[in-house]
C-alpha cells in the first residue's frame, strides 16, 4: 500500500469520489489506473458497454509520483472527503485497457462539436430512439443479441461532422462530465481534441477518450479546479 494522497481541497476529493461511485455503479469489480505526476492526479476508468476511457483529474496538495492499478471500490472506500485525503489500496492486476492509454501530447482541437446542451440533446434523442425501436420489436426478435445490434448501430453514429462516436457523448453524460440540464451550456466549455488515432471529449468535469484506430500511448495529467 502506498502513502495516502492529499488533495488540494475537499472539493477535489469529492469530485474523484463521485467519479468512482459512478464507475462502481456500472461495474462493482471495476479497476482504475492512478497516475500522479507532480501536483496532479489522473484516475482512468473504463465503464462497461461504452467502449471508451474515462478520466477524472484532481489537484494534489503535495507533489507525488504514482502509477498503479487498484480496485475502484476499495479506492472509493478510502476517500475521505472531509479531510481531502485518499488511502490508496493494494495494487491489482490491471485489465488490458489499463496498458493502452492516449498520448501525453500532440493534441489539437477539432471543430464542429456541439455545445454541452447539444450533446445532451443528441444523447437523449438516441436513448428515445433505442427505446422506441426496442418496443417495436416483435416478440420473437426481442432478444439480447437484437437489442445489442440496435445499440451498436445507434451509438456508433458520429456527432455532427466530428467523427466522435455518439457513445462517447453518452458516456460523458452518464458519468456526470456534462453539465446538468439546468446549467447554461455556453458557460461550460466542451472541447473535442485529436491526437493520432485518438479523440478526446474534454469538459471541466472530466474527459472521455476513444481510439478510432490501433495506437498506443499515455495521457498527460492536468489538474482540474472544478468539482462535480
Amino acid at each position: 500500500m502506498t502513502a495516502p494522497l492529499h488533495f488540494a481541497d475537499a472539493g477535489q476529493a469529492a469530485g474523484v469520489a463521485a467519479f468512482l461511485a459512478r464507475l462502481v455503479r456500472y461495474d462493482r469489480a471495476a479497476a482504475v489506473r492512478l497516475r500522479a505526476d507532480g501536483g496532479a492526479l489522473a484516475v482512468f476508468g473504463r465503464p462497461p458497454s461504452f467502449e471508451v476511457l474515462a478520466v477524472r483529474t484532481a489537484a494534489l496538495r503535495d507533489e507525488a509520483v504514482l502509477d498503479v492499478t487498484v480496485s475502484a471500490g476499495e479506492l472509493l472506500d478510502g476517500v475521505e472527503e472531509s479531510t481531502g485525503k485518499a488511502i490508496v489500496p493494494a495494487q491489482v492486476t490491471g485489465p488490458p485497457w489499463s496498458g493502452v492509454l492516449p498520448p501525453r501530447g500532440g493534441w489539437h482541437e477539432v471543430a464542429g462539436l456541439p455545445d454541452a446542451g447539444g450533446l445532451r440533446g443528441a444523447v437523449a434523442a438516441a436513448v428515445t430512439e433505442f427505446r422506441t425501436r426496442d418496443e417495436e420489436l416483435p416478440q420473437e426478435r426481442r432478444t439480447r443479441a437484437e437489442r445489442d445490434r440496435i445499440g451498436r448501430e445507434i451509438w456508433s453514429r458520429t456527432v455532427a461532422t466530428t467523427g466522435l462516436p455518439l457513445r462517447a457523448a453518452h458516456a460523458a453524460h452518464s458519468l456526470g462530465f456534462l453539465p446538468p440540464a439546468g446549467a447554461v451550456a455556453h458557460d461550460v466549455p466542451v472541447t473535442l481534441l485529436s491526437a493520432g488515432p485518438w479523440l478526446r471529449l474534454r469538459t471541466p468535469f472530466g474527459s472521455v477518450a476513444v481510439r478510432t484506430a490501433t495506437g498506443l500511448g499515455e495521457l498527460g495529467v492536468t489538474p482540474l479546479r472544478t468539482t462535480l
